[in-house]
């Protein structure tokens, strides 16, 4: 079904996102300002010290390096326009802004999906079979997956996006949310989604449910493996090295599964509530989980630490 003047005058679309609480605008203005400016200052270091530092020329951190630029292109793909539409009185988005604006926030969420059971993988090979790490985590290898993880995410994100933007919009053009997020857009559409809602289940399953099954098989063996190595220093190295992308996929996921797994209210003024808290907990897990995946890849991991200080030196001693 193509767009047209006569089934869909809809030019463009007005974002609601915190409108009915004025007050909290310019607060989160300043919040997600600053958290934003910790996500491109934590990740940019990352991504500089896994290219710049020899020592970190291998699988891992090359996917690590691969995740920090995501992370930076999502929340660069979103949060301009948040914090634009806190300062504007009427949050307006043309209708071709909302499409690029779709599509690069849902493709970056696929690959990430994507690249974290990469990263999982990476791990279960260096743990089960570190002798066979070289061959089998070679550049030939890693590399296109690592390739392979943003095309998977990038084609998503065009049969998503254009599914959606192919439909005509004839009636309200408010989407109550910050983002031209695709739930809240697919609510505006005056024609049958049925199309739609299928082809995002099957990419939930491929994109959510797969690698989710993916990284728990892959550390059941991790663990199976730790567990039978005879000293407690060789038990606690090992889970060291895995430990950081453990911990970014519990956030990543969990989040993820809080944000759409709780009950909806069905109470008039507990459903206002909750579509408030709805919007925050959204708001949030664009930034936050961004924010948090270089603090918790530093604060745990000695080489990237080591790496970061090597880099601070050699800059003190240059100036």
């Amino acid at each position: 079904m193509d767009i047209s003047n006569e089934t869909s005058p809809v030019m463009g679309f007005i974002l609601l996102g915190l409108s009915a609480h004025p007050k909290l605008e310019k607060t989160f203005f300043v919040l997600i300002l600053l958290m934003y400016l910790v996500i491109l200052l934590g990740n940019g270091i990352l991504i500089l010290v896994t290219i710049l530092d020899s020592h970190l020329h291998t699988p891992m951190y090359f996917f690590l390096g691969n995740l920090s630029f995501l992370d930076i292109c999502y929340t660069t793909s979103s949060v301009p326009l948040i914090l634009d539409s806190f300062l504007t009185p009427r949050k307006t988005i043309s209708f071709s802004a909302c499409a690029v604006q779709m599509f690069l926030s849902f493709a970056m969420g696929a690959t990430e999906c994507v690249l974290l059971s990469m990263m999982a993988f990476d791990r279960y090979v260096a743990i089960c079979n570190p002798l066979r790490y070289p061959v089998v985590m070679s550049k030939a290898v890693y590399v296109p997956m690592a390739a392979g993880s943003w095309a998977a995410g990038i084609t998503n994100s065009i049969v998503q996006t254009s599914l959606a933007m192919r439909l005509p919009f004839c009636g309200d053009n408010v989407i109550n949310h910050f983002t031209c997020e695709i739930l809240a857009v697919l609510k505006l559409a005056c024609a049958d989604i049925s199309i739609n809602v299928i082809s995002m289940v099957v990419a939930n399953v491929i994109f959510l449910a797969m690698p989710v099954l993916f990284i728990f098989i892959s550390y059941v063996f991790i663990l199976a493996t730790i567990l039978r190595i005879p000293s407690a220093e060789g038990r606690k190295k090992a889970f060291s090295t895995c430990s950081a992308h453990l911990t970014v996929v519990v956030v990543f996921y969990g989040t993820i599964l809080f944000m759409y797994g709780k009950p909806k209210s069905k109470d008039p003024l507990g459903a206002d509530k909750q579509d408030l808290a709805d919007k925050l907990i959204s708001l949030f897990y664009g930034v936050v989980t961004p924010m948090l995946n270089p603090i918790i890849y530093s604060l745990r991991n000695k080489d990237v630490k080591a790496a970061v200080k090597n880099m601070v030196a050699q800059k003190h001693l240059t100036e």
